[in-house]
């Protein structure tokens, strides 16, 4: 029976509770790149805070403490209108992330992640879903709002094109042709980084199983999506941000190609000009210096820089 698109958009789950300590944000820390000098230096002198991209993978994590079992955890209430959809053949193409107020250290009980349908698109080669995630504390005030589009190969509804649309990320101007970076930074991923990153909440067999990455076309483990994201937010916040994460406020990238565990990432960075509330608008691209290929592309990113004020 077709699907009927339509009734996709505005749909939403059911709120899930979602918790961290400051446990949970070293080893995110770690998992994107964070050396042990910088964390050991920021614990000392008391000026440790979460990494702003952090609520990515509360997705996965939840409020859980332990390991969880990856195939049960991407088990969705049906959405109606939606075909049925292979977990096995989505790929994730786009996030981003508004840090609306800075995440406490310790989030304590009552925080919840909220999922609301914002968007979808069928064209000949399936179907890409859009999704707007909040992360609320237990008094209803919103921290972080973020956005995600998961590509459904070979999904079909109708089989005809069909998109709507009723909220998004904001979207950012071209990177510029006509000059080079204002800056470059190059940081090496480890071959064990995906075994350190998935202790973040997702534990998908396709980053540690060769054999599942071969099957998959990537001819073995590559690197989560999410991993590369959160180097190339430290990269801006290194480089534009004066190493202080409280600076960047939105980070959004499309994933335009897989990193193996052990590659070498470098991030181009322009400044673009005014942003919202007095931040900067930054612009930026991540390439693999192993393979040449730009991993993260069309990246937009709000950083408020010291002496800026937020209007």
């Amino acid at each position: 029976m077709p699907g009927d698109l339509s009734q996709v958009v505005g749909f939403t789950l059911p709120d899930k509770p979602v918790s961290w300590n400051k446990r949970d944000l070293l080893t995110y820390a770690v998992g994107v790149g964070a050396k042990a000098m910088s964390l050991i230096s920021s614990m000392v002198y008391k000026k440790f805070a979460a990494i702003p991209t952090y609520p990515v993978v509360l997705a996965l994590k939840g409020a859980d403490q332990d390991v969880n079992l990856f195939a049960e955890r991407i088990k969705g209430r049906p959405i109606p209108g939606m075909p049925p959809l292979d977990p096995n053949r989505v790929v994730h193409a786009t996030q981003s992330i508004e840090i609306l107020k800075d995440l406490p250290l310790v989030s304590g009980p009552g925080w919840t992640w909220t999922t609301r349908y914002t968007g979808v698109a069928e064209n000949k080669s399936g179907i890409i879903l859009f999704t707007e995630n909040l992360v609320v504390d237990p008094q209803g005030t919103v921290y972080a709002k973020l956005y995600s589009s998961t590509f459904n190969l070979g999904a079909k509804a109708t089989g005809e094109r069909f998109q709507k649309f009723i909220a998004g990320p904001p979207q950012g101007k071209p990177i510029p042709k006509d000059r080079k970076a204002d800056y470059n930074y190059t940081e090496q991923t480890t071959p064990e980084q995906a075994l350190v990153f998935r202790l973040s909440g997702d534990y998908n067999p396709l980053h540690i199983d060769p054999s599942i990455g071969q099957r998959a076309g990537f001819g073995g483990v590559i690197l989560h999506g999410l991993s590369s994201y959160g180097f190339a937010a430290r990269a801006i916040i290194k480089t534009v941000g004066g190493n202080d994460p409280k600076t960047l406020r939105f980070f959004g990238v499309r994933f335009t190609a897989p990193v193996k565990p052990g590659d070498a990432l470098e991030t181009s960075i322009w400044e673009i000009g005014p942003g919202p509330k007095g931040s900067t608008e930054i612009g930026f691209e991540t390439k693999n210096l192993t393979t040449g290929k730009i991993v993260l592309g069309q990246g937009l990113a709000y950083v408020v820089k010291a002496g800026q004020a937020k209007l």
